[in-house]
């Protein structure tokens, strides 16, 4: 096939998003398109946004004038969140050629007959409520893990989220797709599947266009489990509420499932959560986190935490702070509150001072760092099974555990997508851990 140019492709947000944008980087290959890095010359830039806060939108931005400084001349296409939430805005920023929303992003082929320069973005947006369909994804974007999304949209109404208003209804992959796809990334080499998807807990509803759930999240676990060839299979996000007992005591157990869970939490109080329509309060949570622990020691549990939600009182924040400290957990990943136009954040009264939004975020990431340390140091000694990454960085290599911890050792070219036996024996100062090979690896 003669080639039709180079393509480049930019992912911002969430793991989601990375198996979209490589679902549609393989679509342009399909079409003659050489697909090179981002930094390089292409002749058409896609980006994929996201728009769950204001930085994400600056970012989006700036992702835009990197790739027209590259080439000016390139075709430029924004797909993703911010292009369904804001289309006629991202229309307006010079050098864009084409906006496609949240179900135009997956007939991206159909525009791709005319790539000549515009001079003022084309606009394609579905109402929300039309995205109401499936489209499969799988990310590949290294040989040893990818992303495989089972599900998309969501029906809670939390008062600070725009992703409903941007990927509208909850749905889900049928479940033999899924399994497909599992044996497709298997068939690939690949040796670690994330599961995603918007709110994966809700995994089953409407996986055949209806609004019941044919299956169960715990349903696709042990279907999954049975994936030969699939060494890890790691679940990211889900919701507290949806981590049923069930979940937790079969990955305990799993020979391909990994100690580690990601649950968000958003508050430590009950006064925000309520606030926020959460659908659980901060002892469900705790419920969640020491079942995780009973049953699983070793397993590494990140925490979703916003700070700066309006009403949040210094005395409110304290109280997701020392709910925090107390809990055993691994790291936090913390979200300043950020005014997102048509949710009811935005317009609620008792709004926090910027300063104090940071000031409470800097509170917090220090004690993420010290609850990761921690963790680390809690697992120094043990005999773990790491799966090492292609990347040399200035001779060593570097890969994680099941349970989440960063391990680096000398590079060796035959350990690249390898699980290798090793002893974790000391921290580095680089925010991971140092190893010994068992004598079986050398």
């Amino acid at each position: 096939m003669e080639s039709r140019g180079k393509v480049a492709f930019y992912t911002l947000g969430c793991k989601l998003n990375f198996a979209e944008t490589s679902t549609i980087s393989r679509q342009f290959e399909d079409e003659g398109f050489e697909k090179v890095e981002f930094e390089e010359y292409a002749d058409v830039y896609v980006i994929n946004t996201c728009s769950v806060t204001d930085n994400a939108d600056k970012k989006n931005r700036y992702t835009i004038r990197t790739a027209l400084k590259s080439n000016p001349n390139a075709f430029i296409i924004v797909v993703g969140c911010y292009a369904q939430l804001k289309p006629d805005e991202i229309s307006n920023i010079e050098g864009v050629d084409l906006v496609l929303g949240a179900t135009e992003k997956f007939k991206i082929n159909d525009y791709l007959h005319d790539l000549t320069k515009k001079s003022h973005g084309e606009v394609h947006s579905c109402e929300i409520n039309e995205a109401d369909f499936y489209v499969g994804a799988y990310s590949i974007g290294d040989r040893t893990r990818a992303f495989l999304k089972v599900q998309d949209g969501c029906d809670y109404k939390c008062t600070y989220c725009t992703i409903p208003l941007a990927r509208g209804i909850s749905r889900s992959d049928k479940l033999d797709n899924v399994l497909k796809n599992a044996r497709e990334l298997v068939e690939r080499d690949i040796k670690e599947i994330v599961l995603t998807g918007v709110n994966i807990g809700d995994y089953g509803k409407g996986e055949f266009g209806n609004k019941r759930h044919e299956h169960t999240f715990l349903d696709l676990v042990k279907a999954l489990d049975t994936v030969e060839g699939a060494d890890r299979i790691r679940i990211s996000s889900i919701e507290p509420n949806l981590l049923k007992d069930e979940t937790i005591e079969f990955t305990a157990q799993s020979h391909r499932f990994v100690p580690h869970f990601h649950i968000p939490l958003q508050s430590g109080s009950n006064t925000i959560l309520k606030r926020m329509k959460r659908r659980y309060m901060r002892e469900l949570y705790a419920n969640r986190v020491a079942r995780i622990k009973e049953l699983m020691p070793h397993a590494a549990i990140g925490v979703d935490v916003i700070v700066g939600f309006p009403g949040e009182t210094d005395e409110l924040f304290l109280e997701t702070y020392d709910f925090l400290n107390a809990l055993d957990i691994s790291y936090l990943h913390v979200f300043t509150f950020s005014e997102r136009p048509n949710t009811e954040a935005y317009d609620m009264p008792d709004q926090v001072d910027p300063a104090v939004r940071n000031k409470r975020s800097k509170m917090l990431r220090i004690l993420s760092a010290k609850k990761r340390r921690a963790f680390y140091e809690s697992q120094l000694g043990t005999r773990q099974k790491v799966l090492f990454e292609e990347n040399n960085k200035d001779g060593m290599m570097y890969g994680y555990t099941e349970n989440y911890v960063k391990v680096g050792i000398p590079y060796r070219e035959d350990f690249v997508n390898r699980s290798i036996p090793v002893v974790l024996t000391e921290m580095d100062n680089k925010g991971s851990v140092r190893a010994e090979l068992e004598s079986v690896t050398v």
